[in-house]
């Protein structure tokens, strides 16, 4: 019986993943505008960011989303279709799960974020429309 299941799932992901992605692509936010002085000040605070993420989990679509809305430069890693990168996510955050922002401290420090909520919080709030911003 788990075969015919995971069957089904995937069939499904299949057809439903192009017509996510479409959504997607269609009704893309538009980015925040910042003065050049200030993006380039966001860009360098995101460079040890990465997103472990699969190209049609909706979860993933949410996040990244967020990143679009904030102009973030954001490092995307496939973990569904790079076997390296799921790997990676396995071996430093402990398990498959996506989406997952790996954030690296100024001293080489990884810390894995899951949920696609609570790393939108995260980034709304580091990145967002406040004067740290």
């Amino acid at each position: 019986m788990k075969p015919v299941i995971r069957l089904f799932f995937k069939t499904l992901r299949v057809i439903l993943g192009p017509f996510l992605l479409l959504g997607n692509w269609l009704t893309q936010p538009k980015g925040i505008v910042r003065p050049e002085a200030g993006q380039q000040a966001i860009d360098a605070r995101t460079r040890n960011l990465a997103l472990y993420h699969f190209p049609t989990c909706p979860f993933c679509l949410k996040t990244r989303r967020t990143i679009r809305r904030l102009s973030l430069k954001i490092e995307l890693r496939d973990a569904k279709h790079n076997a390296a990168h799921r790997d990676a996510l396995i071996a430093g955050g402990g398990k498959p799960q996506v989406p997952c922002l790996q954030i690296t401290d100024d001293n080489g420090r990884q810390t894995w974020l899951y949920e696609s909520d609570a790393i939108n919080a995260y980034l709304n709030r580091e990145f967002g429309d406040s004067p740290a911003a």
